[in-house]
């Protein structure tokens, strides 16, 4: 199918849609087991949430994430079904616990418990602290990192793709941010529907919140290489800053992944790779038919 490595990703906050893995929990009982064992282990109907409720009514952090993660888990529990297995994993913020999943370091049940916790944290932390994200589209990064620096409140947050990164702050020092931004040139910017500033240091106290839920997971070695979006390195542990998307997707490139298999709902980070290296493939997997689809160029290979 390819001629080189996969590297299977798995998306963060913003890829809600509504009825998000429906098709296929209802087609693979094993993707089914995945939403009962995180519901049990979150305290949410995850299926209700998922498979019933519009998505403009799932924008809290607290519930955004452990159905993103579910969503994204049961679909890989139909991949991994099929046969798929990925030489590399990689996540884009909330989604790097789905990748440490993925590679063996953690169990659904612990995943889902502290991807809720997770979720809870960064919600209180945010009311605390109230800001706000916003993408910037046409600038060099630099030129932004540069805005930044210039503007108490405000911080690089999302490495997204070339010409794309995402700052987080203070709402006022966002809104100055984009102006500026705009003035140097900026193609566009766009706030981002989310409840609060994350990858900032406004959230930070939401690390000393999760960290006892943390310290109760026993991480075991990954086994496939856990490419970390904050480092932009394979990694055996995640560690706390912004979100390095064009960094890892390059290195993985670097690494001989020739397809990025999208696992989970929308499109986001397919669409990301492309403008990140248009040589390569990105194929999202958010339902059944993409699921078939993917069989398909697997047995034409």
């Amino acid at each position: 199918m390819t001629g080189g490595k996969i590297a299977f990703c798995f998306p963060g906050q913003g890829s809600l849609e509504t009825g998000m893995g429906r098709d296929i929990a209802e087609a693979s009982p094993e993707a089914m087991e995945v939403f009962d064992i995180g519901s049990e282990a979150s305290g949410l109907d995850l299926q209700r949430l998922c498979f019933e409720t519009p998505a403009e009514d799932m924008v809290e952090t607290e519930l955004q994430q452990p159905a993103l993660v579910a969503t994204s888990l049961a679909m890989l529990a139909a991949l991994r079904k099929r046969g798929f297995r990925p030489d590399f994993v990689v996540g884009h913020s909330v989604g790097e616990f789905t990748a440490l999943a993925a590679a063996g370091a953690m169990s659904v049940r612990e995943t889902l418990t502290l991807v809720r916790e997770r979720g809870l944290a960064m919600a209180e932390a945010a009311r605390e602290r109230p800001g706000s994200m916003a993408a910037i589209l046409g600038l060099e990064d630099e030129a932004v990192e540069r805005l930044c620096r210039r503007i108490l409140g405000v911080w690089p947050a999302n490495y997204n793709c070339p010409g794309q990164i995402v700052v987080s702050g203070e709402n006022t020092a966002v809104d100055e941010c984009c102006a500026r931004a705009e003035d140097q040139g900026a193609h566009r910017t766009v706030k981002l529907r989310v409840s609060g500033a994350f990858h900032s240091p406004l959230v930070a106290h939401a690390a000393e919140r999760l960290r006892p839920a943390v310290e109760k997971v026993r991480f075991s070695e990954p086994s496939a290489p856990f490419m970390s979006t904050v480092t932009a390195r394979v990694e055996s542990a995640q560690r706390i800053g912004p979100v390095r998307f064009t960094q890892s997707a390059s290195e993985l490139v670097r690494e001989g992944v020739r397809t990025f298999v999208e696992v989970g709902p929308g499109n986001v980070l397919s669409g990301l790779v492309k403008r990140i290296d248009r040589s390569v493939k990105a194929i999202p997997v958010n339902s059944l038919a993409a699921l078939e689809k993917l069989e398909e160029l697997l047995a034409g290979a």
